[in-house]
């Protein structure tokens, strides 16, 4: 797997520091896996620093750490990346298979429905699909045989893995704009928090996760040395460690068009966006824009259109486009076209 089972906000050090979020009922699945092949998970366990006694605690949590650690010790203990998911192993080296196959592709969308079709190759019990409606992207799985046991380790395990495997193609933080899945919320549902950005649902099927669908048009930025760098330890790859979002300058411009009340000021539109204002002028730096630049250009466009298309009064073209009042637009207005918007209107003007 290229991202461990359970992503924690910051992998540790040591296997005892850090973040304890990972549930007890992620390791008792992998013990599972153990079992189903007549093997003690004794030394993987000692191998993680988890005390067994712990098993039996459903209130307990484990580290990232001790979680990289006991999958990588099960996986290549058992020779089944898949730990025990489906009704035949996947051998260690499966997944490095599958990103292989997907790395070569120019874009993020072939890339993901290459992996996606392999995915099939490797095993029939369940199907990966990746489908685009609108704005929105879907990357789901249908299950073709009861998981049992460990149904949700698996489905969650395999999203986690495709989504980390996703940002890392591309070298960017993907945003999720939702998960579902179709069992109940289980005791240690918080953690999902920690899995997935965005709201979580349960008892939806299929279980998959959403997002902007223009993120499958960005290049893919991995070649074959940092495929092979990336193998030497694939487990601790998570979405967590991409501050950068590759599509900030595009989520800026969205919300800008679609939520004028709520974008006034660098502060409001980035609690909207989920960063922090200081984040926000950064990253939109690195991407060679700017946020007043973007609100220009955001607010031109429209006030342009509303200008020429409507008969709205000034004052109300001024609320539409986001200012505050009536007399900053008509300044601002004069500066992108050197005449008011009254005068442009009835210029009749084209579009610029």
């Amino acid at each position: 797997m290229f991202s461990r089972p359970l992503p924690a906000p910051q992998a540790a050090a040591g296997l005892g520091t850090g973040p304890a979020v990972t549930p007890i009922a992620f390791v008792n699945a992998i013990v599972r896996a153990y079992d189903q092949r007549g093997r003690s998970p004794a030394e993987a366990l000692a191998l993680a620093q988890i005390a067994p006694a712990a098993l039996s605690d459903p209130a307990a949590r484990i580290t990232a750490a001790q979680m990289e650690r006991i999958s990588g010790a099960a996986m290549q203990e058992l020779d089944d990346e898949g730990l025990g998911w489906f009704s035949r192993r996947l051998p260690w080296g499966s997944y490095g298979m599958l990103a292989r196959a997907s790395i070569s592709a120019p874009a993020l969308e072939l890339a993901l429905r290459r992996w996606c079709r392999h995915h099939g190759l490797l095993t029939d019990d369940i199907t990966l699909t990746l489908s685009v409606v609108d704005d929105t992207a879907t990357l789901c799985i249908t299950e073709q045989r009861d998981l049992g046991a460990l149904r949700e380790f698996c489905l969650v395990s395999v999203l986690c893995n495709i989504h980390g495997l996703a940002c890392w193609l591309v070298d960017s933080r993907i945003p999720l704009q939702g998960a579902q899945f179709p069992f109940a919320p289980p005791p240690h549902h918080d953690v999902y928090g920690v899995l997935f950005s965005g709201p979580t649902a349960f008892g939806t099927a299929p279980a998959g996760l959403r997002f902007d669908a223009r993120y499958l048009a960005l290049p893919l930025r991995r070649d074959e040395h940092a495929l092979q760098q990336m193998l030497q330890r694939a487990l601790p790859l998570t979405v967590l460690q991409y501050r950068r979002d590759r599509l900030l300058v595009q989520r800026v411009r969205q919300a800008l068009q679609t939520q004028p009340a709520q974008t006034h000021s660098a502060e409001a539109l980035a609690a909207l966006l989920h960063v922090s204002p200081r984040t926000l002028h950064r990253q939109l730096k690195d991407e060679g824009a700017s946020l007043q630049a973007l609100k220009d250009e955001v607010r031109k466009s429209r006030a342009l259109e509303l200008l020429l298309r409507t008969s709205r009064p000034i004052k109300q073209v001024a609320e539409a486009t986001g200012f505050q009042n009536e007399k900053s637009f008509i300044r601002a207005f004069k500066g992108w076209t050197g005449t008011s918007p009254a005068e442009f209107r009835r210029a009749g003007a084209p579009l610029a």
